[in-house]
């Protein structure tokens, strides 16, 4: 008759994925410099955009879409969003890349169409970092009830 062994039980190795979760791992958020393209294309494109909102609508299409007005300005940018949503879903990460890429021109229009500059937008992601996206939801709520009800009260 064979001898029964006892099997050893194994430690199984944490995997990077549950380390991140656990914190113990932090994420690189921004790449070294000179790695990754700069994001201040997004500055250059602004500028880009807002040079030609009084250039001949038939010579540049950012002029042709700020001559539109706002309503069409934003139904383009919602079509590219949607674009990019369905790319998103189907899979297809290229061009995923290149739908993102016309919403964040198609964005910089509406920026420009709406007088805001990249930096105030900067700004708010910056007020926003680090805050958990779940608490700054939950206290926009309560700040929206609150309006609510000082409005809905009525003084005799």
């Amino acid at each position: 008759m064979a001898k029964a062994t006892k099997k050893k039980p194994q430690k199984r190795a944490a995997s990077k994925h549950r380390k991140r979760e656990a914190g113990a791992m932090p994420l690189a958020i921004v790449p070294p410099p000179g790695e990754a393209p700069d994001a201040a294309v997004l500055d250059r494109l602004w500028m880009l955009v807002t040079s030609r909102r009084g250039a001949d609508p038939n010579v540049s299409h950012s002029a042709r879409l700020l001559s539109r007005g706002t309503a069409s300005i934003a139904q383009k940018f919602g079509e590219e969003a949607v674009e990019c949503l369905i790319e998103a879903v189907a899979g297809n990460r290229e061009k995923l890349i290149a739908e993102s890429a016309d919403v964040l021109y198609h964005l910089i229009v509406v920026w420009v169409n709406g007088g805001v500059r990249p930096e105030e937008v900067w700004s708010e992601l910056q007020r926003r970092e680090g805050v958990s996206g779940i608490a700054e939801k939950a206290a926009r709520s309560r700040a929206m009830a609150l309006a609510f009800a000082v409005n809905s009260t009525k003084i005799p």
